[in-house]
């Protein structure tokens, strides 16, 4: 029988992403530090109100390395992608990581074309 009491109400999210930019990132941090190079990375997130066209932000542990973070992000197209490179909040995020990482982040572009999320992320109680 299944078990009804962890099914949230809420609908899942499905929606196909025409023209996003996606940017995969991985940052090297310097041994040690990753607790506070997720710091700097919490407090950038909880001010991306600020760049209205970066639609999405995930920051990820690599687990199987304590001395790297990922982000994966996308942006509504290539002038918020600019946007977001000129943005007061960027410019602060690069000015309190460089001590914080052993060297220039790698990245790869990959462009989201859709998007599917439970409703279980989507609930507003986690």
């Amino acid at each position: 029988m299944r078990d009804t009491t962890q099914v949230s109400q809420d609908p899942a999210v499905d929606a196909v992403l025409p023209g996003r930019i996606g940017l995969l990132v991985r940052i090297p941090v310097v041994p040690g530090m990753r607790a506070a190079a997720l710091d700097v990375l919490n407090r950038y997130v909880d001010d991306l109100d600020e760049e209205p066209g970066t639609e999405a932000f995930m920051v990820c542990i690599d687990p199987s390395d304590d001395d790297v973070v990922w982000l994966y992000e996308w942006f509504r197209d290539e002038e918020a992608l600019a946007a977001h490179r000129e943005s007061p909040l960027f410019h602060r995020l690069v000015g309190e990581l460089p001590d914080l990482v052993t060297d220039s982040p790698g990245l790869m572009r990959l462009d989201p074309l859709r998007l599917r999320m439970t409703p279980g992320v989507t609930a507003q109680s986690f």
